[in-house]
């Protein structure tokens, strides 16, 4: 296909595509004149992955570059790209010298079963929220990482499904984007929905349980006075 074509069917402006073919992130098409080239399938799936991670990663572009450098190198499987891809598009964690809070997550992670990274990002991201939570009096917030990690264990399931369906590396890549930075988004607005709806159900449960007792105690009193009477 031609650029005009590639562009159509990536919704990348022509200009964005020039740029990203100057700077490595696409390679070079294949001449059929001095000022013309022809795009494949496999520039198809280039495109949309870099785009990925421009715009919906946020990524710079050398930082675009080093996670396709991860992608290209025949000595990383896709596992290990995708924990690349991961890192990248995830906010920078600012380390928590915090031991006590140390020592809970990793006293969580074991208890899993799960294997223990202290340098990962997710590690030492949870660290920073077991510090932040002893530092605003919830010493109780590490009791709920094992409920979490029991919904989460599914979601992880679901989420690798999700990327080991695509067709192409490049495209399982481009899974892990979205779905690292529209999957988190998602997750937190359903959770804050359902929370609302477990919320709404627990507060007509207690208004259920108070008009019962009302109804209870307004028959005693009925039935007093009809002793009364009597």
């Amino acid at each position: 296909m031609r650029i005009a074509e590639l562009s159509r069917r990536t919704g990348v402006p022509v200009p964005t595509i020039k740029y990203y073919l100057r700077e490595g992130l696409l390679p070079a098409g294949e001449l059929t004149s001095p000022n013309q080239a022809r795009y494949d399938e496999a520039h198809l799936h280039r495109l949309r992955l870099v785009r990925a991670l421009a715009e919906v990663g946020g990524l710079s572009i050398a930082a675009v570059r080093e996670v396709l450098g991860a992608l290209d190198d025949p000595e990383k499987s896709l596992h290990k790209a995708m924990g690349t891809v991961e890192v990248a598009v995830s906010s920078p964690v600012a380390v928590a010298e915090d031991a006590v809070a140390h020592a809970q997550a990793r006293e969580f992670v074991e208890r899993q079963g799960w294997t223990y990274r202290p340098r990962s990002d997710a590690f030492q991201s949870l660290v920073g929220v077991l510090a932040t939570a002893r530092e605003l009096g919830h010493e109780r917030f590490v009791g709920q990482l094992d409920g979490y990690a029991r919904a989460c264990g599914p979601l992880a399931e679901q989420d690798l499904d999700y990327v080991l369906g695509a067709p192409t590396k490049d495209a399982a890549l481009e899974v892990v984007v979205v779905g690292t930075v529209l999957g988190d988004a998602a997750l937190a607005a359903v959770r804050r929905l359902a929370r609302r709806e477990a919320s709404g159900r627990r507060e007509d449960a207690e208004r259920g349980s108070a008009a019962g007792e009302g109804d209870r105690e307004a028959a005693g009193g009925a039935a007093e006075g009809d002793a009364d009477c009597r």
